[in-house]
């Protein structure tokens, strides 16, 4: 039986904003799953379009299977309750001295998702570390308010809208969240991170799933759409999604498409800024 959080990391969690690092995957589970991704990879020219990366757990039954695994959820339904939904997974994928970096930013500005009961649980695939351009946080922004953000559509920036924070972040007071391949942390939506460029030798791959308790609603979109992954829907705020068969099936690819160019009408709108 999976265990869930300890009142330490709840207490850690509901201080700072997140908690890490919480093992969740075998590490050869770890690398099967990279593997999986990597042989799709080739047959899409050698790397992941852009397109694909959002929602791959509409195509890949791989990935359906780990937004559904137990020692996630349990650690997830420590802070969300019973009734959980993943609105959303997106793999993030660095390449080795690729410039690419995720600019300081609250993804709660830009979603939409009210009241604000939201978490990521960012899965490494690979070392995630200093070097490879890990994810990293400003302890105890999810408290403050939301701060003004700009979209820049920087050309390297992996954000869909180049979003940024237009604040200054004290830099001795950021926390590297470094994590070996099946190593998970949990953090708050309204938490403000980023990351650097990956300067490392290995690929930076992982898998952030968006998770939401069944109350949460969508506030600026009609038509979003979410899958359950534990417990009941008692609310139907969201559509619900198909569940992959097998991996990188054509109709699988095809949903993914679908839901994917749905989600983006919503999350291309104009941020909400605070």
């Amino acid at each position: 039986m999976c265990i869930g959080l300890t009142p330490a990391e709840i207490a850690r969690y509901d201080r700072d904003g997140y908690v890490f690092p919480i093992p969740v995957l075998d590490p050869a589970h770890a690398a099967a799953t990279r593997a999986r991704i990597e042989a799709f990879e080739a047959t899409c020219g050698g790397r992941l379009p852009k397109e694909l990366r959002h929602k791959p757990h509409l195509y890949s039954a791989t990935i359906d299977a780990i937004i559904r695994a137990p020692a996630i959820l349990a650690r997830v339904e420590s802070l969300l309750g019973p009734d959980i939904l993943c609105w959303e997974s997106v793999l993030f994928i660095k390449e080795p001295g690729d410039p690419a970096y995720i600019s300081w930013h609250q993804d709660v500005a830009y979603w939409g998702l009210e009241p604000y009961d939201v978490l990521t649980a960012w899965v490494a695939l690979s070392p995630s570390t200093r070097q490879s351009g890990c994810m990293r946080v400003l302890p105890g922004s999810h408290a403050g308010d939301i701060a003004p953000h700009k979209d820049t559509y920087a050309a390297n920036n992996m954000l869909s809208r180049g979003q940024e924070m237009q604040v200054d972040v004290d830099e001795t007071r950021v926390v590297d969240i470094v994590l070996r391949p099946g190593e998970m942390s949990l953090h708050h939506v309204k938490i403000a991170h980023g990351s650097d460029p990956n300067v490392a030798d290995d690929r930076r791959i992982g898998l952030a799933i968006r998770y939401i308790p069944a109350h949460v609603r969508q506030t600026i979109g009609a038509d979003d759409t979410a899958t359950l992954v534990r417990g009941v829907d008692r609310h139907g705020h969201f559509e619900p999604e198909p569940v992959p068969v097998a991996d990188f099936t054509p109709e699988g690819l095809a949903n993914q498409a679908r839901l994917r160019e749905r989600r983006m009408r919503i999350l291309m709108r104009p941020a909400t800024t605070g």
